[in-house]
């Protein structure tokens, strides 16, 4: 079956919203046609082997476990299907019946599924709640009749072609769904770009016969991402055998996707529901092939706790030993989630995620973000990152990156990463209709030119200079030092600094007699300038001895900060040992390149500037003996950066007296 004819058996089922009008918003649609068309292609399946598998229900023995009823029922089906069902109605049987008992019968013959089948359209399609609807609004049997038009019997659509109908169908669902879309479908030529950089140098490991390959995706949506991986790596060598796991959050989502399985001949067990970050439904298994597109900007604070807990107790036996990002944004926590189950054995892993612009640099040394950025750069998993083009998606217009890691990265790859600004016209075509905020795709010969540049390994020194360079993994960190200037002051017991003495509290908490007896000390002193702080703190105290008054510690500091000014003409201030005190307010960081000795960046770049700076030393790294914090960072801007030039003058004064014309008629509108 061409994927024409796919489209045109798409639009026979998405027909079926002729009838849903009026009762049913366009954003339910799906609700309907895709648990339907499931429900359609699992009676297609069953069809055949209905009569045995009620005789072998009725031979099961009294008291058989439902483990074990599962395994005959599931013979009796025959095949690799996991699924059966025990009503005694098929689509056929149950269209000879009296349409108004439709709704009981269809009833019937859903809670008579198989336990895994069952809570799909139970619980998470809640198809139950929409069949009922249907019968309440009088059009339950138009539907059903018109979906027992459409013939999806394996024998005329192949478990493929069924992954291309059920991909066309959410596709449509999406479109009419904008405002959700984003949510559960990412783009398919993002995804088999995704898949074909993922694949692009593991021709020698994919060409061997009887090898099997597991694929992951942890927030898997609906199975776009899996079912794409599996028609790429089956398309290059057709005898591998592909097993797909996933776990998604969101019921419908999860629903969708499990069914995907179930209608294209997978283990739908391998499917998981559930948060991916707190309960990790594959906990044990290892993976060749990973890949994602997680929630962005999405906070994980109200199950924060867990995720902290295993951060702090677990360590790196954990999948967040790294680190843990700010609350506002947990992309990092399924990429580390993602590296925990990297294999480690010849093969390894190879890990395809899309994620925003905020993890290549949000979080400054010792963050979690940068810490995370840190580990696996230190452990050279970081192959590529890969700069998309904006308005991609259905539900945001922001620029995305796809991160392509490894653990067995290729000899000419190790210690270096790979950066590919795909971002310009040269890699997008605008579509002639945008859906929701996705304006543009990447067409086919942009796809294999980006994939030609990744698999190439180029770089600016041969041939593609304004997209892609190579950088050594130590050109991303950075050495975050803390500069300290001097502290100067000068000090004088004028009336206007004196009055500033109200603010201090370890002076206002003083009994009203004792707060006038100092003031009267102070005015005494008159208002000669001070440019040395012992100097002052001798007279000082000198004038407050003369007259019998004593001072606490924290009176006194009040005092002098109170009478105090910054003058950079002032005399350095030392502390008892004779040090000099650093001026908090003129505190800076500097930012030295690793690569680089932070000793003779200082005396480069700070000192001739400012001969009175120095480095503090206390200001360290936890887990680097050298001062300062280590981080790392991508700046894709730097390393791509494109001058544009600004528009002419004449333009800009030519655009502003339209718009001056504009505002004029506007007004002459309202006075009229």
């Amino acid at each position: 079956m061409q994927r024409e004819e796919i489209r045109n058996l798409s639009g026979f089922a998405w027909s079926v919203a002729e009838i849903l009008r009026g009762d049913f918003k366009q954003s339910e649609y799906g609700k309907v046609i895709l648990p339907f068309v499931v429900l359609r292609r699992l009676d297609c399946i069953l069809e055949t082997s209905k009569a045995q598998v009620l005789d072998a229900a009725k031979a099961l023995p009294d008291g058989v476990d439902e483990a074990t009823r599962d395994m005959i029922l599931f013979g009796a089906v025959g095949g690799n299907v996991k699924v059966y069902n025990l009503s005694r109605f098929t689509f056929a049987t149950l269209k000879g019946q009296d349409p108004g008992q439709l709704h009981q019968n269809l009833v019937d013959y859903i809670t008579n599924f198989s336990s895994n089948v069952r809570d799909i359209f139970l619980d998470k399609f809640l198809f139950t709640d929409q069949i009922k609807r249907l019968k309440d609004g009088g059009i339950l049997w138009n539907v059903f009749q018109r979906m027992t038009e459409i013939d999806l019997h394996p024998n005329r659509v192949t478990n493929i072609e069924m992954g291309y109908l059920f991909e066309e169908l959410i596709r449509r669902f999406s479109e009419i769904s904008n405002e959700t879309a984003g949510e559960h479908f990412t783009p398919r030529e993002v995804i088999r770009l995704i898949v074909d950089l993922l694949i692009a140098n593991d021709d020698t490991k994919l060409t061997k016969r009887g090898i099997i390959r597991q694929v992951y995706d942890p927030a898997c949506g609906t199975g776009g991402m899996l079912a794409l991986t599996e028609e790429a790596l089956q398309d290059f060598n057709p005898s591998i055998r592909v097993e797909l796991f996933g776990q998604e959050i969101n019921a419908e989502s999860f629903g969708i996707c499990k069914s995907d399985m179930l209608v294209t001949g997978h283990d739908p067990e391998q499917i998981a529901f559930g948060n991916t970050l707190t309960q990790d439904a594959h906990k044990d298994k290892r993976f060749h092939y990973m890949l994602s597109n997680p929630p962005y900007g999405v906070d994980w604070k109200k199950y924060q706790d867990p995720i902290k807990e295993e951060a702090d107790t677990l360590g790196f036996s954990g999948r967040f030993g790294a680190g843990t990002p700010r609350i506002s944004d947990g992309q990092l926590l399924f990429l580390q989630h993602m590296i925990s189950k990297m294999r480690d054995d010849e093969d390894g892993s190879r890990i395809g995620i899309v994620m925003n612009g905020s993890p290549l640099f949000t979080g400054g040394a010792g963050s979690g973000e940068s810490e995370i950025r840190r580990w696996m750069f230190e452990n050279d998993w970081v192959e590529a990152i890969v700069a998309l083009p904006t308005d991609l998606f259905y539900n945001t217009g922001i620029q995305t990156y796809i991160w392509l890691l490894t653990n067995r990265k290729p000899a000419n790859r190790q210690g270096k990463v790979q950066l590919i600004d795909a971002s310009g016209e040269r890699f997008w075509k605008s579509m002639r209709k945008s859906l929701g905020s996705k304006r543009r795709e990447i067409p086919e010969e942009a796809r294999a030119d980006i994939v030609r540049i990744y698999e190439g390994f180029l770089n600016g020194g041969n041939g593609e200079g304004d997209v892609a360079k190579i950088f050594d993994v130590d050109d991303f960190g950075y050495r975050e030092i803390r500069i300290e200037r001097p502290l100067r002051l000068n000090f004088q017991a004028s009336h206007e600094r004196i009055a500033r003495l109200a603010k201090e509290k370890a002076f206002t908490r003083l009994p009203d007699d004792e707060q006038e007896e100092i003031e009267v000390v102070l005015l005494g002193m008159g208002d000669k300038l001070f440019t040395n702080r012992k100097a002052f703190e001798k007279a000082l105290t000198k004038a407050l001895k003369a007259d019998g008054i004593k001072t606490a510690a924290p009176v006194k500091k009040a005092v002098l900060a109170a009478l105090s000014e910054r003058d950079e003409e002032a005399d350095i201030c030392t502390d008892k040992d004779g040090n000099p005190e650093p001026n908090t307010d003129l505190r800076d960081y500097e930012f030295v390149p690793l690569k680089e000795d932070w000793r003779e960046y200082v005396a480069r770049e700070v000192t001739p500037f400012a001969p009175d700076t120095w480095v503090d030393e206390s200001y360290r790294d936890a887990r680097d003996h050298e001062i300062g914090r280590i981080g790392y960072e991508i700046n894709f801007n730097r390393y791509f950066y494109r001058y544009a030039p600004p528009r002419p003058l004449e333009k800009i004064d030519v655009e502003l007296k339209a718009l001056e014309t504009e505002i004029a008629e506007l007004l002459r509108e309202i006075a009229a």
